[in-house]
């Protein structure tokens, strides 16, 4: 579980202090997958860089089952569990999708066991095993070979960051049927995504609202997505995509 309290975050703007988070508490809790939302420049993406380590917030704290990690690192966080993909992959010439997938498992996985992350995302593992991680793959598959590699991580907590940006509509949709199938087998694991993409916020347990830096409001996906898309009709339309994913 994820615990934030009273969390803050400022930068230096023309010589003077600018708040960008402040007074942020907020648990995310095990087996369940949260999307936070709002609007542009609400400090969104800053949260998820907080909580991956890539930020030193300027006050508060953050707690990881029980421990303080408010000034741990990045590797540190990595090696507790915490998993962070960003808005826009990393390529690595010269480095083969079988490589990543086992620098992320931090194991030489067996090439049967890698091609099973690259179906649970979707992919032909055939046609991208032996891919190199370059300019060749299309931000589509970058995305999900990128979520394959959270998935060969095993971690406890997984934070995607606009994992909707920069991708066509196909590859979206095939984006929404991973989440979908990872929100099904969470179990002693929770996932985190940052998005204010509709089809995204209908499969969440439970979403977070920020907004000039804080969070306007909080709570159960059926509570909260009418107040952001207007009628209970559009929800209910959300779920029955969801299901209809689900079948």
């Amino acid at each position: 579980m994820l615990e934030l309290q009273h969390l803050s975050f400022r930068v230096e703007d023309e010589g003077r202090p600018k708040g960008i988070l402040r007074d942020v508490s907020l648990t995310i809790p095990d087996r369940e997958l949260v999307v936070v939302t709002g609007p542009n420049g609400g400090g969104k993406s800053t949260l998820a860089r907080l909580i991956a380590g890539v930020e030193t917030p300027s006050g508060g704290s953050i707690f990881f089952n029980g421990t303080d990690i408010t000034h741990a690192s990045v590797t540190d966080r990595a090696r507790m569990g915490i998993a962070y993909a960003f808005q826009q992959p990393v390529r690595f010439k010269g480095l083969q999708v079988l490589d990543l997938l086992r620098i992320a498992a931090g194991k030489r996985l067996g090439v049967g066991e890698a091609c099973e992350y690259l179906s649970a995302v979707g992919l032909c593992a055939k046609d991208y095993i032996e891919r190199e991680v370059n300019a060749s793959l299309s931000g589509g598959e970058l995305k999900r070979i990128e979520i394959a590699t959270v998935l060969a991580r095993g971690a406890k907590l997984s934070i995607f960051d606009e994992p909707e940006a920069g991708i066509d509509l196909w590859s979206f949709q095939n984006l929404i049927r991973v989440f979908e199938n990872l929100r099904r087998h969470i179990r002693d694991s929770s996932i985190m995504i940052i998005s204010h993409q509709e089809r995204i916020l209908a499969v969440a347990d439970r979403i977070i609202v920020i907004q000039d830096g804080a969070v306007l409001r909080q709570g159960p996906r059926d509570e909260i997505l009418p107040t952001l898309i207007g009628t209970a009709s559009a929800v209910a339309a959300c779920r029955q995509l969801t299901k209809e994913g689900e079948a």
